[in-house]
């Protein structure tokens, strides 16, 4: 079955702000842009198990080729959003300057992601320095945070380095999905098993060596 693309409501569209805004389990992937005048590109097609395999957990398979700098790749795995981000180099070069700000700087909450993830650099959290793989919901209450990845002061921080922001509850996370001091969320966002299996190819729900 073909997964359908979607343009990401955090990039494109009016966020909803009404209550808690939860992930609605659906076959789609999307790719969305941050910033004014980037447009989304979705390209997803039918890589991915049907729904009834992936809410039972299959590995699902994801092309990343045509992600650019800056944009987030949203895909289903067990029922849950998945996010994958291209960072940039000035966010890159950014999160270590946040490490007193936030909870659990070094990701040492061995519940929040793989070992191999801590491991490879606790601070970006990923295989890949550029490449982020998160689960795309808040460790408060299962809302779906807004991604605000740009490095610009914004209402709820004016020193803010790119991220994401729940506005049910206002929990803050930077783009490692680190969580901030002094918000609801008590813990970082997970980061799911994966594994790149070629520069473009990111196979989610299997750990590296496993397949």
């Amino acid at each position: 079955m073909a997964n359908e693309a979607v343009i990401d409501p955090a990039d494109g569209g009016e966020p909803d702000h009404k209550g808690r805004r939860r992930f609605l389990t659906a076959t789609t992937a999307a790719v969305g842009a941050v910033g004014a005048g980037f447009a989304a590109v979705p390209f997803i097609k039918s890589w991915n198990p049907s729904a009834r395999a992936q809410l039972a957990g299959a590995p699902v398979t994801v092309d990343i080729s045509a992600l650019q700098e800056g944009q987030r790749l949203i895909v289903e795995w067990r029922g849950q959003p998945i996010w994958i981000v291209k960072r940039s180099k000035a966010i890159i070069e950014a999160l270590p300057t946040l490490d007193d700000q936030l909870r659990d700087p070094k990701s040492e909450n061995p519940d929040q992601q793989p070992g191999y993830i801590a491991e490879a650099n606790p601070e970006l959290r990923s295989l890949k320095p550029e490449i982020s793989v998160l689960v795309g919901l808040c460790t408060h209450l299962g809302c779906s945070p807004e991604m605000v990845a740009e490095i610009r002061p914004e209402p709820f921080d004016p020193n803010w380095k790119g991220g994401y922001f729940c506005p049910c509850h206002k929990s803050k996370f930077d783009m490692a999905g680190r969580v901030y001091q002094g918000v609801p969320a008590p813990t970082n966002l997970l980061v799911p098993p994966h594994h790149f299996t070629d520069d473009s190819t990111i196979v989610v729900g299997v750990d590296p060596g496993a397949a």
